[in-house]
């Protein structure tokens, strides 16, 4: 069995070019909604415990599936370096789109894993830039996924370097560089 339990999170102070910009608070909810059913179906299916939260914050939906200790089944959800997790984002993903016909950035993360991930790709990110520090004139990462490249290029950058993406589908990766 699942349950849901849904946190909504706006930032207060909007300006009128940001309004426009953000996706409408209602979609994000419905989006999430249609998300957490799915997910929460699939579940069911693979007989795994979970429990589904909601969280829309910076104009995204955030999901974020977690079980107890002794719940079984989630971190095969996760799969090797995250691989089963960006597919049942992509899956749930187009679920939101064939029910809404609107796209979505929807972000999914199980037992944590998104979490954990960050914390290493900012220490991925700070070796490379140490390593250019230490006169390699390029750093080049392994691929890693389009959210994954995100954290480390605001990582890159706030450290005061330069990075980039090269490299097209599975082999896109990031370059990091002092300009």
């Amino acid at each position: 069995m699942t349950s849901e339990s849904t946190a909504v999170n706006v930032p207060e102070d909007h300006d009128a070019e940001d309004a426009a910009s953000e996706t409408p608070l209602s979609r994000l909810e419905e989006e999430g909604d249609v998300a957490a059913d799915y997910l929460e179906e699939l579940l069911d299916i693979a007989d795994i415990d979970g429990d589904i939260d909601i969280e829309v914050r910076n104009g995204r939906t955030y999901l974020s599936v977690v079980g107890d200790d002794e719940a079984e089944g989630l971190d095969t959800l996760v799969g090797a370096d995250g691989e089963v997790l960006e597919a049942l984002q992509e899956l749930t993903r187009l679920s939101v789109l064939s029910a809404t016909g609107n796209r979505s950035r929807l972000v999914l993360d199980i037992n944590g894993y998104r979490g954990e991930r960050s914390v290493r790709l900012q220490e991925i990110a700070e070796k490379a830039v140490e390593r250019v520090k230490a006169g390699e004139s390029t750093v080049h990462l392994d691929p890693m996924s389009s959210y994954e490249r995100k954290i480390v290029h605001d990582a890159v950058a706030e450290l005061g370097f330069v990075s980039e993406s090269e490299g097209e589908g599975a082999a896109r990766h990031i370059v990091v560089s002092a300009d």
